[in-house]
């Protein structure tokens, strides 16, 4: 399984290349580093999937020896290998060109790419085709429309605001943390299940 976590940053070796301009830009424009975060997570386990799309690697994936649970799997423990190489060089980006970030702001982008993972991952195997860049084209316009949108319910939906503003930080923490981790859970055996039915 190890190979196949490998094998995305191989066939990705010219496009990683941009990783850290594109990054570099991120940090340079002054965007939330939460959003800096996220964006870096993204990269790496998207492009692969658009690698495969384009290459119709799954018939491939498929004859060689690994089962189709291991095949998924690879996709979701990789996400979160590259995420984690992601987020240490994007600190390490911060920090070079001093600006401040915190453990918050860490795991908010941390969360949110679990998130559309968890959301997006089971599409690239419902729907076949150009759904990578669908899915792309979706996340800029939601990184252009949440916040805004967020703000508008924080000012119109005092009871959730103020039950949200009740918890402790901790309690916020462990209940967003455990929500995630489900997502991710449930995604992972949907697209399993999804991909186990798939011809190929």
């Amino acid at each position: 399984m190890f190979n196949l976590i490998r094998r995305d940053a191989i066939i990705q070796k010219r496009q990683l290349l941009l990783f850290i301009p594109f990054i570099i830009f991120f940090i340079v424009m002054n965007s939330h580093p939460a959003l800096i975060f996220m964006v870096a997570s993204i990269i790496i386990p998207f492009n692969a999937y658009a690698y495969d799309e384009k290459a119709e690697t799954n018939i491939l994936l498929n004859s060689l020896p690994y089962t189709r649970k291991e095949i998924i799997a690879s996709r979701y423990i990789g996400a979160i290998v590259y995420m984690g190489i992601s987020i240490g060089l994007t600190s390490l980006g911060l920090l070079v060109f001093d600006k401040p970030f915190t453990l918050t702001d860490l795991a908010i982008g941390s969360g949110l790419f679990l998130a559309f993972v968890a959301f997006t991952f089971p599409l690239f195997y419902i729907f076949r085709g150009k759904i990578t860049t669908v899915i792309m084209i979706s996340f800029i316009i939601l990184a252009a429309v949440l916040p805004p949108f967020v703000s508008f319910l924080a000012k119109h939906l005092t009871i959730i605001t103020d039950l949200i503003a009740s918890l402790s930080t901790s309690a916020l923490y462990t209940g967003v943390a455990v929500v995630i981790v489900l997502l991710y859970a449930v995604s992972w055996g949907v697209t399993t299940s999804i991909y186990q039915r798939k011809a190929f």
